[in-house]
């Protein structure tokens, strides 16, 4: 009787830089995965069904820490996932090793983090940086909507309620 409060549509993010080109694509095949019928090569299937939120800058620290925990490897430190290797970038001992300090980076040199940062809020997924990422996301909703996914094979973080 209640497992159609469970039924909500996922949430995903993008962190986007419009300069960036990799952002630029991955912004491009999140909306025509909603818009348009997914996978392209299958024009009979459906869109996917997901609300998409375009945020045009970086993450703030919370959610920066939500991010980290979503990834595959718990052990990648925060400056190694979350910094590009651009020139504005800072290198060596100047790169923030937390967070905080990648937070307040991003305000001032939106140039130092990897672009496109990628989230299912609701899956427990992201993708940072990573156009390939992106379709894996993507991928996994199609699975889900296809029946190919039951709810019990997602690997979900668990929380106070689950």
């Amino acid at each position: 009787m209640f497992n159609s409060f469970k039924r909500k549509l996922p949430e995903i993010s993008i962190f986007h830089q419009p300069s960036s080109p990799p952002s630029i694509k991955a912004l491009g095949i999140l909306r025509s995965s909603v818009s348009s019928p997914y996978p392209p090569s299958k024009p009979d299937n459906p869109p996917l069904q997901f609300n998409l939120e375009v945020i045009e800058g970086a993450p703030n620290a919370d959610q920066l820490r939500t991010i980290l925990s979503y990834l595959p490897s718990k052990a990648v430190s925060p400056s190694f996932a979350f910094l590009s290797a651009h020139y504005s970038a800072p290198s060596g001992g100047e790169r923030p090793e937390t967070v905080s300090g990648i937070a307040d980076l991003a305000l001032n040199n939106p140039a130092a983090l990897k672009w496109p940062i990628v989230v299912d809020w609701h899956g427990g997924q992201a993708s940072i940086g990573d156009v390939d990422g992106v379709k894996s996301i993507l991928e996994k909703l199609r699975q889900k909507r296809d029946g190919e996914l039951k709810d019990d094979e997602i690997d979900q973080p668990k929380g106070w309620f689950t």
